[in-house]
């Protein structure tokens, strides 16, 4: 009896810290995008970031908090979905860590932007061209990154992990169900972006990013507010062979 209520402890306490990672990804990745407008945004950028610094180093900052939380939650994950499916859950981890990765690549190239914007405010009489085109190479480089990681690995690794909920119950079926339709839609989303139809951040982008979004919001807040599917968890430690034999509750 002391193990199985450790047991449910520790999943009680893993929910809630996977909770809290999933908002804070959002939170801090929303509020970046935000304070990189005078770099990513303003026609004047080689001008603008120099003069806003502390404000792009600060978005920088809060872009390496969501890499910490996206991979956070794929080492918080992994454990859970494992149990259920390892190479689904294998396929998840490396998928979510190289959503990370792409995403740290992206701050390194902004930050490498910064640099150049106080080079050239610094220059007595700078190659306003080459500056140019050095600015214009570091902010393809974000773009491509803020493409292949928050859309495409995005889309699979949430296809991968909502898949096993929805087989496992580890949380309400809908929410899963949320999750597979989310994890489509930003996929095609990342498609289209990188043939050229449709822009990044357009209405058509927002559009296709916002299902996956909100489930990422609903999850967190189930996992904060109820957590993983003790049942769904006792059953796969006891007998794995009964998974998909078993009744589960109804709220899930």
């Amino acid at each position: 009896m002391n193990t199985i209520h450790s047991d449910l402890k520790a999943d009680k306490t893993n929910a809630l810290v996977t909770g809290f990672l999933f908002l804070s990804a959002a939170i801090t990745s929303i509020a970046a995008l935000k304070l990189y407008e005078p770099i990513l945004f303003s026609p004047q950028y080689l001008l603008q970031s120099a003069t806003h610094a502390h404000q792009i180093t600060l978005a920088a900052l809060l872009e390496l908090l969501t890499v910490a939380t996206v991979a956070g939650t794929g080492i918080m994950l992994y454990p859970y979905l494992r149990q259920f499916n390892e190479s689904m859950g294998l396929g998840y981890l490396c998928f979510r860590l190289l959503e990370a990765i792409l995403i740290l690549v992206g701050v390194v190239s902004v930050l490498a932007l910064l640099t150049l914007s106080q080079l050239y405010s610094q220059s007595a009489a700078p190659d306003a061209a080459a500056y140019e085109t050095s600015g214009s190479i570091l902010k393809a480089i974000h773009d491509w990154t803020f493409m292949l990681g928050p859309n495409f690995m995005l889309g699979i690794n949430t296809f991968l992990y909502s898949l096993v909920f929805y087989q496992s119950r580890l949380i309400p079926r809908k929410i899963a169900l949320m999750g597979l339709a989310g994890a489509v839609f930003i996929f095609i989303a990342s498609l289209l972006e990188m043939f050229g139809l449709i822009v990044q951040l357009s209405v058509w982008g927002m559009l296709l990013a916002l299902p996956v979004f909100a489930y990422e919001m609903t999850l967190a807040v189930w996992l904060l507010i109820k957590g993983f599917n003790p049942e769904a968890l006792s059953v796969s430690r006891t007998n794995p062979q009964s998974i998909q034999k078993r009744q589960p509750s109804l709220e899930y």
